[in-house]
């Protein structure tokens, strides 16, 4: 188990800032999370920062997540009040009905700005969320062009940038947020094995592990058949040592690079190479 993770570089704090400020000048907010962890992956700030403005919620990376979980995710957050719809970014699936889906949720806002006699206008929108859920891709895809910087590492984004999608539609692109302590363990175990944590401030071989049992209570099946096991013993160091051994990551004098296994793990989870997986439900 992994604890007490502080990242908060102050870089946040000022986006946070810029994103209060901001909102003033938009009539929608796009949250990113990551439909591996959507909750996990929610800053808990949102409700203040966001207040009534109208939301909808894109679950990124879903190619990588259960899809019968994220269909469960989708109706959550329809029955919280959101609009929501899960993509993949990198293929750009599901990316073509994000912008009916802001004009539904403006629709009420233009009519009534045309019954005052104000002439037409873009839907302005903002695109926040944390650090490494795929914001600047979501805005890529959606231009057809890099039009905002974009990297995989976590907190890439450091600026603020309007950019017009089509004549109906304006995204105003913010840095990820990240709130300043993760005091719960397990929404930082979620972070940091999805990525949204920099692998700095805590330790692969911890994490990895924790996240190699998880799966082998989850999704054995799976485990045994990406690492051609026989069977998945309970501590993680025993795993780490027979993947290992399955991989070929020996040494000199036959010792297994546990680390080198750990890495491993973590790698192909994060590129869905185990499988379809989503670690939290929506009933939790």
């Amino acid at each position: 188990m992994i604890m007490d993770i502080n990242w908060y570089p102050g870089h946040m704090a000022k986006a946070k800032r810029i994103v209060k400020e901001s909102l003033k000048l938009v009539d929608v907010v796009i949250e990113v999370l990551d439909a591996r962890i959507p909750a996990s992956s929610r800053n808990p700030d949102m409700k203040e920062i966001a207040g009534q403005k109208p939301t909808l919620i894109v679950l990124n990376k879903y190619d990588l997540a259960d899809p019968e979980l994220t269909g469960r995710w989708i109706d959550y957050f329809m029955k919280s009040g959101f609009s929501a719809v899960a993509v993949d970014l990198i293929k750009g699936r599901g990316v073509q009905k994000i912008p009916a889906l802001v004009r539904q949720l403006v629709a009420a806002k233009m009519a009534s700005l045309e019954l005052t006699g104000r002439r037409p206008r873009a839907a302005r929108c903002i695109v926040l969320g944390i650090p490494n859920v795929g914001k600047s891709f979501l805005i890529n895809k959606l231009t057809g062009r890099r039009a905002a910087r974009t990297g995989y590492k976590p907190g890439v984004t450091r600026g603020r940038q309007w950019i017009r999608i089509t004549d109906n539609l304006e995204l105003l692109d913010t840095p990820g947020i990240l709130w300043p302590k993760l005091e719960d363990s397990e929404t930082a175990f979620r972070l940091a094995v999805t990525g949204a944590i920099k692998e700095e401030v805590f330790s692969l071989y911890d994490v990895a592990g924790q996240l190699i049992e998880l799966l082998a209570k989850k999704y054995p099946e799976a485990v045994m058949k990406r690492y051609k096991l026989q069977h998945l013993p309970e501590e993680a160091g025993e795993l780490f040592r027979l993947i290992g051994i399955s991989r070929g990551f020996i040494g000199a004098g036959g010792t297994v690079d546990l680390l080198k296994a750990a890495q491993s793990v973590m790698k192909e989870f994060r590129e869905g190479n185990l499988g379809r997986i989503t670690l939290e439900q929506p009933e939790q």
